[in-house]
């Protein structure tokens, strides 16, 4: 998927270094709802494992070619999202230089027409960290619209709870 600015291309094996020089920033993870990476090669091992489907992209920055965020859509993450059978969660991040660019707008914007296009999923579900309202704005842009429900997010933070904005698209 390409447009313009960006494409979304699967993962690499060479993509560790640019995965773990936005990764490894901790207001990158925390808002994305994952520790920050501790080096290159637990980047690799993501790439390897977590990324290693065919619902997860690398978000490509045309002008340069370096990786600079992710897109995917996948089974519920661990923080309790009430999602309904079949429903994949929604889940995408960029590096700092990259925020407020509408860059994760665009992607998600083309990973939805790709689901519309190639699938029968009847819809979506996401959330956003009630502290980070910029993820929930890219979400309404394309379409999702806010539940009333909120979830909780416990791993990351020490038993602290997290509460977390759910919203859904529907096709």
């Amino acid at each position: 998927m390409k447009s313009e600015r960006i494409t979304l291309r699967h993962w690499q094996e060479k993509d560790a270094e640019a995965l773990y020089r936005y990764a490894s920033d901790s207001e990158v993870g925390l808002r994305a709802g994952w520790a920050p990476h501790q080096s290159e090669a637990e980047s690799l091992e993501i790439i390897r494992t977590v990324f290693n489907n065919p619902t997860t992209w690398a978000i490509v920055w045309n002008e340069t070619g370096e990786v600079i965020g992710a897109m995917g859509y996948g089974p519920s993450c661990d923080c309790s999202l009430p999602s309904r059978d079949g429903e994949p969660t929604v889940g995408y991040w960029v590096g700092k230089p990259f925020w407020g660019k509408g860059i994760c707008t665009e992607a998600l914007a083309m990973m939805i027409n790709h689901i519309r296009e190639t699938t029968e999923i009847p819809s979506l579900i996401s959330g956003h960290f009630t502290d980070n309202s910029a993820s929930g704005r890219v979400m309404e842009k394309c379409g999702f619209l806010p539940t009333g429900e909120t979830a909780f997010d416990d791993h990351l933070y020490q038993g602290s709870s997290k509460p977390i904005r759910v919203l859904r698209l529907s096709f």
